[in-house]
């Protein structure tokens, strides 16, 4: 099934995701809150499957996934967060955290804001007529991303007020409800911000069993092998 950024997660987030992540050597345990926390190798980045655990939502959608990266293993400071709620493919959360992973500092920023405009561009996204150099839009307008005021829950490191950081989400019907948003907080390095872009722009097809009704018309479907 393409294009990829509405193809929905199969109401299977919390299992594809995990999935990825013990395949990858993470850790996992139930926090006294009763949600599940995967830790990196390394001790350096948290991915916590919070659904349900609270009514944190990002475009009236709940949040799913909250990610997390720090400095040092021994540091219980976070510097940044990232915020996925239902709906969000499961395959461009999946790149997002092993590309944090395989960096030596996850927390450090290197890339400038480009980075992430760039990897959409090159996959066929195009820049907002109005505001080029802050949002791309997907071939169809249903999806986009964007670097802006972020939402008054999305944390960061950075204790500065009227932060932004880049939010992206899927609205295949115009004035209908969202099918999944992302937030990242301020300072979540733009690469790492660019690997979830390019996964989620990717055009290889993902396989799913149910395609989301909202994106109904919009979505190619090739029998499975």
């Amino acid at each position: 099934m393409r294009p990829r950024h509405l193809a929905g997660d199969d109401d299977e987030l919390a299992d594809r995701v995990a999935g990825t992540l013990m395949e990858a050597g993470w850790t996992t345990w139930t926090t006294a809150r009763s949600t599940l926390l995967h830790l990196s190798p390394r001790g350096l980045a948290g991915a916590e499957w919070v659904r349900g655990s609270h009514e944190f939502l990002l475009g009236e959608l709940p949040v799913a996934w909250h990610i997390s990266a720090r400095t040092h293993a021994s540091n219980a400071v976070m510097e940044w967060n990232a915020y996925f709620t239902t709906g969000t493919p499961p395959e461009a959360i999946g790149d997002f955290l092993l590309a944090v992973e395989a960096r030596t500092d996850p927390a450090v920023n290197y890339a400038s804001g480009d980075a992430v405009l760039d990897a959409l561009c090159v996959l066929g996204w195009a820049r907002d007529l109005d505001t080029p150099h802050s949002r791309v839009w997907d071939p169809s307008m249903s999806a986009g991303f964007a670097w802006a005021e972020l939402p008054e829950l999305v944390r960061d490191g950075d204790p500065r007020p009227d932060l932004y950081g880049w939010q992206a989400w899927a609205e295949p019907v115009i004035g209908e409800p969202y099918q999944w948003t992302a937030a990242f907080s301020a300072s979540v390095p733009h690469d790492l911000v660019a690997a979830f872009a390019t996964s989620l722009a990717s055009p290889v097809p993902v396989l799913r069993r149910t395609p989301p009704e909202n994106a109904d018309g919009r979505l190619f479907v090739t029998p499975a092998p």
